[in-house]
């Protein structure tokens, strides 16, 4: 049965869960904005967004909930799914990106959603969507293996294909085809995932965001104190540019809040603060910054890592 009430349930307490632990770990409480479009509109629904911004950790961070129905299915939604053009839908999620302050601290990007289709006349057609992956400025390799292990774990009870299978779809959306190169280390996604059914594929969401935490706040609380100077944060601001490249050229879930009429602000929460770009650049041969371009800006089997 499709019990879409127990899936806001669950994305709301995965909200309160994370932003508690990220605030005990900045020391600075984050922005509570509630927001609600009400009925007649393009977009109807609530949601609340929770940003912390010129954080001790954080730089600028933020973790959203929204739930919202709307008339027609925006063409991100449909694109691999054409038979449902044009349906009303009901969605929603929890979407979270944390940039920190310190560059050997990676940035992080978690998405776990529901989307129900409601064709006129039919039966509702629900498939879930999510994952998260990892974006460092500086590469540790311990880093990269703890990520990728615990979204293995994770994915371990629903079987042996899944976190090899949603890994490569992390690897191979998180692309910036422009560019020729990975936006990070990656990690897992999945979206239109429907296969196991209700109850299995909400089991299965429910997994990756409980995994979100294990995942990143080790990894903060071994780099949030290394020591940087100008170099690492010119570097920092640098790499930034490549994530919003990504997410305003091909991100589904900006485009499909864009498109659907969503709430810009809560979308673009995304954005770093601190950002640069500079004209065909190039890190010198041997330096830490050449060796995130050789070492892990390119697919690896990181839970199989091992030190040397």
């Amino acid at each position: 049965m499709n019990d879409t009430g127990r899936v806001r349930d669950y994305l709301l307490g995965l909200q309160g869960i994370i932003i508690a632990a990220m605030e005990a770990e900045d020391g600075q409480p984050f922005l509570r904005d509630q927001w609600q479009r009400e009925p007649g509109g393009k977009l109807e629904g609530e949601g609340r967004s929770q940003l912390l911004e010129d954080g001790q950790v954080i730089e600028r961070g933020g973790c959203n909930f929204s739930h919202v129905k709307g008339k027609t299915l925006p063409p991100s939604a449909t694109q691999h799914r054409p038979e449902l053009a044009g349906a009303p839908f009901e969605a929603m999620g929890v979407s979270l990106v944390m940039h920190p302050r310190n560059p050997h601290v990676p940035t992080v990007h978690m998405n776990v959603r529901m989307l129900a289709a409601l064709p006129v006349g039919q039966e509702p057609v629900t498939w879930f969507g999510g994952g998260m992956d990892l974006t460092p400025y500086y590469g540790a390799e311990e880093d990269a293996a703890h990520f990728h292990r615990v979204n293995r774990d994770a994915l371990a009870a629903f079987g042996d294909d899944k976190y090899p299978r949603f890994k490569q779809w992390c690897d191979e959306y998180f692309f910036l085809k422009h560019r020729n190169e990975p936006r990070g280390i990656g990690g897992v996604f999945f979206d239109d995932f429907a296969e196991d059914g209700f109850e299995r594929s909400f089991e299965m969401l429910r997994a990756v965001g409980d995994a979100f935490l294990p995942a990143y706040l080790p990894i903060v609380q071994r780099r949030k104190n290394t020591l940087f100077g100008e170099r690492e944060r010119d570097f920092q601001a640098y790499r930034r540019g490549r994530y919003v490249e990504f997410n305003l050229v091909f991100d589904r879930g900006t485009l499909f809040g864009l498109q659907s009429g969503g709430r810009t602000e809560s979308i673009l929460m995304s954005m770093p603060p601190i950002v640069k770009w500079r004209y065909d650049w190039h890190p010198e041969p041997g330096t830490s910054e050449a060796r995130l371009y050789s070492d892990f800006l390119r697919p690896r089997d990181w839970a199989s890592w091992t030190p040397d």
